[in-house]
């Protein structure tokens, strides 16, 4: 026979149990009823009960509904550290089951922090077990429960197909309530696909589901889900209308879900109390219209601010789109460029060795004593030669300019002698145009300096030729001046100014251009191939210049280059040759 005590023991905890059972099912119309904390006072004075007679299965399984009523009434922190000791608690007696219905709740505490990978996980796990078990209404709830962290994970696909899955298991076992969440999500996935008419008439099924069931928390997202529905197409009153009952029905939700305010009833209230109150209500109406105002004007704000980002969206799409085609067009532009310049390379090359072949053929043939009836064959030849052979290294220039292939080579020089040199080289072609050519030297600026000659040179062949060319019976002034300096860094300006038939407005706007000249006559009374000036132009901008450029017709010209130089105090030996006179 048992003894007395151990039959006392027994008979304790099948009261204590007794007590659990009924405690639970207080707590679950409590919930029903919206009575969230008194619910949870019930359910922790079991789990108190329990954690007496050293049930724990039993603590197991009421830890894990408190922190599913605290993640329902948003107490998350709390409900985490419920559920991880229900886990516990759960793993250590091997409570399969409700270990798996724990998991769920575990998850569904990390989708409200949009924690979606750690809740996949605790859904997937939870899943497994449900469906050994063969709980059809679990398995809904979870597979819902999934569908919504992989459309927070913008998953839609695998959403969708969960949500559908969700519908049939509700539809074939009559669970309504997960019937009318899941329509909801299926209805906010089309949305996200832009189908509105699709969106809409399953958020309004869904919404009318989750009315008969008294499902708040679900009715509250259709109403909101509506109301971006009629914004984007474009129903703004309806918008209105919906995103009104979500406030109100949102309100009413979190006031459930706050602790309950007693008030100590007195029937003997004297009318004091009774005007404070009548006050405190109209303060409340008054609220509560101000606060409809403010929603009014916040939708409409809101409306706004929407379109006017659906405008700046479909501008930078534009924008993006016509950026993609310009960046291919200067791909394609590049690819020319560099086809073209290999091109021109190739060909001039070639073309130079026999036009040195010929020029110099041409040369020894005048100096054979030729037939008098061919010395003019031959000049003409030799001309045409030479023209060719300048032609070819002006486009090898450009081209080398273009490419940006010309480098700067930088040496000790004396630029007094240097413009003397150039004039003297060219001084017997302005004598055949009857041209008298005059130096200017700043007698403020030194001689020596550090820079690349060649580059000069070239510029102020160009220039002189050029004054030569388009002028007959006149002057061409070579100036040097200084414009400033700082210690040993000088900025100087070379000026080649002639009185020849100058350019007109006009025409000088695109002088640097390859190719180009004054006009269709001008080129074939005195020819040339318009390159003159662009080499000039790149050459001046490889040197970090400026040029510019002063005429009138029959007037004259006057080009002025600025260049920066720095003078050396190296002595170089100039050897003694014949110059103009300054």
């Amino acid at each position: 026979m048992q003894s007395y005590s151990q039959n006392k023991i027994e008979d304790d905890t099948t009261i204590d149990k007794n007590q659990v059972e009924i405690a639970v099912n207080n707590a679950e119309k409590q919930i029903l009823n919206g009575n969230f904390h008194n619910a949870l006072k019930t359910l922790k004075q079991a789990l108190l009960n329990l954690e007496s007679i050293g049930d724990m299965k039993g603590q197991g399984k009421i830890l894990s509904k408190i922190a599913n009523l605290q993640y329902s009434i948003d107490e998350y922190k709390n409900a985490e550290y419920s559920i991880k000791k229900a886990i516990d608690i759960q793993t250590n007696i091997d409570d399969i089951l409700n270990l798996a219905i724990s998991r769920n709740t575990y998850g569904l505490i990390y989708l409200s922090q949009n924690d979606y990978l750690n809740a996949l996980d605790y859904f997937k796990s939870a899943r497994t077990i449900f469906e050994e078990e063969h709980l059809n209404k679990l398995i809904a709830e979870v597979t819902l429960s999934e569908a919504k962290a992989y459309i927070g994970l913008d998953n839609l696909t695998e959403a969708n197909t969960l949500i559908e899955k969700a519908i049939s298991l509700s539809e074939k076992h009559n669970l309504t309530s997960i019937l009318s969440a899941a329509t909801i999500k299926s209805g906010i996935i089309a949305l996200k696909q832009k189908k509105y008419q699709s969106a809409l008439t399953l958020i309004l099924k869904g919404s009318e589901l989750a009315k008969n069931n008294r499902d708040l928390e679900v009715l509250k997202e259709s109403y909101y889900v509506l109301s971006n529905i009629y914004s984007r197409t474009k129903k703004y009153e309806l918008a209105n209308k919906n995103l009104i009952l979500y406030i109100e029905l949102n309100n009413s939700i979190l006031k459930s879900k706050q602790e309950p305010f007693s008030l100590q009833n007195n029937s003997q209230q004297d009318e004091d109390e009774k005007s404070e109150i009548d006050k405190a209500n109209s303060i409340s109406k008054l609220t509560t219209i101000l606060s409809i105002g403010l929603i009014t004007i916040l939708s409409l704000l809101t409306l706004s601010l929407y379109k006017n980002n659906n405008i700046r969206l479909k501008t930078n799409n534009m924008l993006f789109k016509k950026n993609t085609e310009l960046l291919t067009e200067k791909e394609s532009s590049e690819i020319a460029a560099t086809a073209k310049s290999n091109f021109l390379s190739t060909v001039t090359h070639e073309l130079r060795t026999p036009l040195y072949a010929v020029t110099g053929l041409t040369n020894m043939l005048l100096d054979e004593d030729p037939k008098p009836d061919q010395i003019q064959h031959l000049k003409s030849l030799k001309f045409s030669g030479d023209y060719l052979l300048t032609f070819i290294n002006d486009i090898l220039k450009i081209n080398k300019i273009e490419a940006n292939k010309e480098e700067l080579d930088p040496e000790i020089f004396n630029l007094k002698h240097k413009v003397e040199n150039v004039a003297a080289a060219l001084n017997n072609s302005a004598l055949d145009n009857n041209i008298k050519i005059h130096i200017e030297y700043d007698k403020s600026l030194p001689e020596i300096f550090h820079g690349d000659q060649l580059k000069i040179s070239q510029i102020l062949i160009n220039l002189i030729g050029n004054s030569i060319k388009f002028t007959k019976d006149g002057d061409i002034w070579i100036r040097i001046l200084k414009i400033k300096q700082n210690q040993s860094y000088y900025r100087i300006r070379l000026e080649v100014e002639d009185n020849g038939i100058g350019i007109t407005k006009e025409k000088q706007e695109n002088m640097y251009e390859s190719f180009s000249q004054g006009s269709i006559q001008i080129n074939l009374k005195y020819g040339g191939t318009g390159l003159g000036l662009s080499i000039v132009k790149g050459l001046v901008d490889i040197l970090n210049g400026k040029v510019y450029l002063k005429s009138e017709l029959e007037q004259g010209t006057t080009f002025s280059i600025e260049l920066p130089l720095k003078e050396s105090k190296e002595i170089i030996k100039i050897e003694k040759k014949t110059y103009l006179k300054m």
